[in-house]
């Protein structure tokens, strides 16, 4: 396993189209997805354990920015032939495990991936409501393990004040986690 940081954010980088299946049965685009104040999109997956640390903290904090208007969106990028655990149907099960508050979408080719440069899980994307991008972070301080409880909410700090500003923080710790499952 390769843990990989993300790249500095790209201020004002325009959002990249998609049309992926989600495990709730339909297909979810760049503008079905938004929000009024903006876009969290979040490459994830089932078996990374940088992810599995953060569920919780994930579910909390994409419920609380959907109240302040920024809607969130999981992109699963693995390939699921090398990861079994990646699978779609693992995929509806993870979803519905943790009452996901935002669509579980599968990017089977992995153009999507590519098309944002993802490299690693967890990858977050934070746009404004003008799909301009305006975070590239972390969540928080956690790594294969979860913080302690009383640490500083990086994405969920940065994501309400796009949400009230437009703007994104200067200062952004990149996220770590495993690297994407490229296939062959």
């Amino acid at each position: 396993m390769v843990s990989l940081t993300t790249p500095v954010c790209d201020f004002d980088q325009q959002a990249v189209d998609f049309a992926l299946p989600g495990v709730d049965g339909q297909t979810w685009t760049l503008e079905k997805a938004k929000g009024p104040n903006g876009l969290l999109i979040m490459f994830i997956c089932n078996h990374c354990p940088y992810v599995k640390a953060i569920q919780a903290r994930l579910v909390r904090d994409c419920a609380e920015l959907k109240a302040l208007g920024v809607n969130s969106i999981a992109i699963m990028s693995n390939d699921p032939n090398e990861y079994a655990e990646d699978s779609f149907e693992n995929m509806k099960a993870v979803s519905e495990k943790w009452q996901f508050p935002f669509p579980y979408v599968l990017d089977e080719t992995q153009a999507i991936a590519k098309a944002y440069g993802a490299v690693c899980t967890p990858d977050f994307f934070g746009y404004n409501s003008d799909l301009k991008l305006q975070y590239r972070g972390r969540l928080d301080e956690s790594r294969k393990e979860a913080a302690a409880e009383n640490v500083r909410r990086d994405l969920f700090e940065a994501m309400k004040q796009v949400a009230q500003t437009g703007q994104g923080p200067l200062e952004q710790i990149p996220s770590m986690g495993c690297s994407i499952k490229w296939k062959e």
